[in-house]
């Protein structure tokens, strides 16, 4: 296979990234399939593909016109046999659990066809974790992607038994997708940002799972200090608090750590109110005009 052979993309998991990585392929004239477990999680995946859309044209990223073509590249399924039958690549993105993912990608491997590409965009997991369970290792890697609002930065990391002709295709593929791969030596739990990404969150949540600080007055301190636009916490509400949470709970389950089982359930306590970040308009911030943006939410520290 060569890399202008790949020409259509199965997302799997229409949450915030599988909507990202979706229109990104199809920005660049790939035939994106999404496919989810209900019909209403993808009709709310294309409200947001759409609102991801007219936010790049406001920034004079992309036309109207490049926009449109690229949405009507995208289709919907919530048949998974259907969703299969034509990929040369798959993105799976679902949450952070190696049993659940080994489970999806084993029942694509009877649906797909004997050339395609298994990626996943896990965050913290690491692909020798369930690469047998795909039932074609050889042909799995870890792809990850960052918030393409921000960055065109992705992961290429292979596990010991990826084939490196599969992991120099998955780089070409993101360079001819308009991205800038960086390709890991060996297995990163958290890759190269995620990695450093990760500390910042936990010890953001660690402060405010004891109480020592407000999460407002904690992104304070961050972005007073390093004079960032964001804090962690703000962050946290980009990423998805379902996401953060099954992150934080997956390795709290498997250390047993306290802190860690205490930070899990201090998120946990926002997504059981149904309150996941800028996807539903309500985490740690209200959205569509967070305080953190405010011109005062820094009055005082300079």
């Amino acid at each position: 296979m060569k890399v202008e052979d790949i020409k259509n993309v199965l997302i799997v998991g229409s949450g915030t990234m599988g909507q990202q990585i979706g229109f990104q392929c199809a920005l660049y004239d790939c035939n994106v399939t999404l496919y989810d477990i209900k019909k209403e999680m993808l009709e709310k995946a294309m409200e947001r593909i759409n609102r991801i859309a007219n936010r790049m044209i406001r920034e004079g990223r992309i036309t109207q016109e490049k926009a449109q073509e690229a949405i009507s590249r995208i289709k919907t399924t919530d048949d998974m046999k259907q969703a299969a039958k034509d990929a040369d690549i798959v993105s799976e993105s679902v949450p952070e659990d190696p049993k659940l993912k080994g489970k999806v990608f084993g029942e694509l491997n009877t649906l797909c066809p004997k050339h395609t590409i298994f990626t996943s965009n896990t965050s913290t997991l690491l692909p020798s974790m369930f690469a047998e369970a795909t039932g074609r290792p050889e042909k799995f890697l870890a792809y990850h992607f960052h918030d393409i609002r921000m960055t065109n930065v992705v992961d290429v990391m292979p596990h010991p038994g990826t084939s490196p002709e599969y992991v120099q295709l998955v780089k070409e593929f993101a360079e001819r997708t308009g991205l800038a791969p960086i390709v890991l030596h060996k297995e990163s739990i958290g890759y190269v940002f995620n990695y450093m990404f990760s500390g910042l969150f936990e010890s953001a949540l660690t402060l405010a799972s004891r109480d020592i600080a407000a999460v407002e007055d904690i992104d304070r301190v961050w972005m007073g200090i390093m004079r960032a636009f964001i804090g962690p916490f703000g962050l946290m509400d980009s990423v998805g608090l379902d996401t953060v949470w099954h992150i934080n709970n997956y390795w709290a389950q498997k250390t047993g750590d306290k802190q860690k089982i205490r930070n899990a359930n201090f998120v946990k306590q926002y997504v059981d109110r149904g309150e996941l970040g800028q996807k539903t308009r309500k985490g740690f911030y209200t959205y569509p005009n967070p305080l953190f943006t405010s011109a005062d939410f820094l009055k005082g520290i300079k």
